[in-house]
């Protein structure tokens, strides 16, 4: 147990966290999987504390949760997903659902600074993003269940030693879905391993499952819906904010630095006009998350249910992490050739665009989220013009009066092309919102809030003109079928990362319930 870091107050405890987080600079700190010494260093520096109970030897704070993978993410953003991983998907959920038994098995062995590591297992190969049609199945034995199949994707493949797996029953007339804590040794075997563009701290693989677990370690939640797996999902969709926070804060002072001492000419780098956007919208992109991460520690709390959050987390999830990548993009190009250089001594872009790459896509696609938003807010317009119900609903309302947007253009039958770009217009005006929030609430520059809140009006725009390319009959069938309304490809956009996507459109009106690997 770490008793002595249990006393102290949250920035006390933080700075043990910022000191050994530059040990794990991704400008120096190897391309490879992390190796259990230095998950040792992190755990016995407490990065695993905040999800846990005070009663298991933890510091149950969600604030600290946040900001423990905001600090790390600064310095390495793989890091900190890594954490997410163990912490808000795997460990969360045994916190909030596991009977007392099942608790009192597995915490207390994540409260000692050991390099215990935890997984979530769910997404598989050929399910794609319809976790209905999982393949990995439960069924009751003597003493407990059974559980037999195969998982992919999995973070930790190799290296976790407890395991929140899924699984579907379809005896007895009626399709059951349960989750299951597995302990490695008990049949969890991987078959082979993946090699990732980035996030090369993360062992990835195939694996198979055939286990036989004690009947108490069957979590507690309802087993007639994939709805539990959406709330088990929802804090590390939000945490994409404190990743993003941290990651974006180190990408803006680099690009910064980097562009004041490159000579071109006469001058440097950061004398040329269109750099100096470059870096305002770098600027915006850690501006608006930062606006988003503020809404995260002060909303919302992982430290119970949040699947009444939806439709925030799903804009947290979207906007927050197309910022990254959209940053990291900008800064690799004002690094130019030196940018694609694996290693440089004097930038780190090359890795920032290849780690930032995949947010868009795991913890359920973009796309497919954006979909969703939009299909929560029209099961709720009561009959209104999707544009009113904007103007009016809390969350966007306050954006759409401030930045006096004409949202018109959403008030025609959506196909499901048009559901996809209008939950990115909805993200957008509940980002602009926050950012509106967080400049209040903080004292934030009102300068660069103000840039910030025009590159969102200028993606919203952006989303007009691509309901006119839709509107141009940009889309053909293709040999006489829509394919526009699929469940994702064969691997679901294989998002290697935590788990997959919420348990499909839960308030779908016109799509399939699906979801995202």
């Amino acid at each position: 147990m770490l008793h002595e870091l249990l006393p102290l107050s949250t920035n006390e405890f933080i700075a043990g966290i910022e000191a050994v987080a530059p040990r794990f600079d991704s400008a120096t700190y190897p391309q490879r999987n992390l190796p259990a010494d230095d998950w040792t260093l992190l755990t016995k520096a407490g990065v695993l504390l905040p999800t846990l109970p005070k009663e298991f030897g933890g510091r149950d704070s969600h604030i600290e949760m946040c900001r423990v993978v905001e600090t790390l993410s600064e310095w390495n953003l793989p890091l900190g997903m890594y954490v997410t991983i163990v912490s808000a998907v795997a460990l969360r959920p045994i916190v909030l659902w596991a009977g007392e038994q099942a608790r009192q098995e597995v915490l207390p062995h994540y409260a000692g600074g050991d390099p215990m590591i935890a997984g979530f297992a769910s997404t598989e190969p050929g399910c794609g993003s319809a976790m209905s049609a999982m393949t990995t199945t439960f069924e009751e034995v003597p003493g407990g269940y059974r559980i037999r199949g195969r998982k992919h994707w999995q973070a930790f493949s190799l290296s976790a030693q407890w395991w929140l797996v899924s699984a579907k029953n379809d005896g007895h007339g009626r399709r059951e879905y349960g989750y299951f804590i597995v302990k490695r040794s008990e049949g969890f075997r991987t078959l082979q391993t993946y090699e990732p563009l980035g996030l090369k701290i993360i062992d990835y693989g195939l694996n198979e499952i055939d286990a036989v677990v004690p009947r108490h370690r069957r979590i507690a939640a309802d087993g007639g819906s994939l709805r539990p797996m959406a709330e088990m999902l929802m804090a590390s969709r939000s945490m994409m904010a404190a990743m993003g926070t941290g990651f974006l804060r180190r990408v803006s002072r680099e690009a910064h630095a980097y562009a004041a001492r490159r000579r071109i000419g006469p001058g440097p780098q950061s004398a040329i006009r269109f750099v100096q956007y470059r870096l305002a919208a770098i600027d915006a992109s850690y501006a608006i998350c930062a606006a988003l991460n503020h809404h995260l520690q002060t909303d919302l709390d992982m430290k119970g249910a949040m699947l009444g959050a939806f439709p925030a987390v799903h804009a947290i999830k979207t906007v927050a992490t197309e910022r990254m990548l959209s940053a990291a993009h900008h800064y690799q190009q004002l690094v130019g050739g030196e940018g694609y250089r694996a290693g440089s001594p004097t930038n780190i872009s090359a890795q920032a665009f290849l780690d930032a790459r995949v947010y868009t896509i795991f913890d359920g696609t973009n796309d497919l989220l954006s979909q969703q938003l939009t299909e929560w807010c029209l099961a709720r317009t009561a009959g209104r013009p999707l544009s009113r119900f904007l103007a009016e609903w809390p969350p966007t309302a306050s954006a759409v009066r401030a930045c006096r947007l004409d949202l018109g253009f959403l008030d025609q039958p959506l196909g499901q092309e048009h559901l996809v770009l209008a939950g990115r217009a909805i993200a957008y005006l509940f980002t602009a919102g926050q950012v509106m929030r967080w400049t209040t609430e903080t004292g934030a520059d009102p300068v660069r809030s103000r840039a910030a809140i025009e590159f969102l009006k200028a993606d919203i725009t952006c989303v007009q003109t691509e309901f006119g390319l839709l509107a141009a009959g940009v889309l053909r069938p293709v040999d006489g079928l829509d394919h526009g309304r699929g469940e994702g490809t064969e691997d679901g956009g294989a998002a290697p990362g935590a788990a997959p996507s919420a348990a499909g459109v839960l308030f779908s009106r016109s799509v399939p319930v699906t979801t995202e690997a």
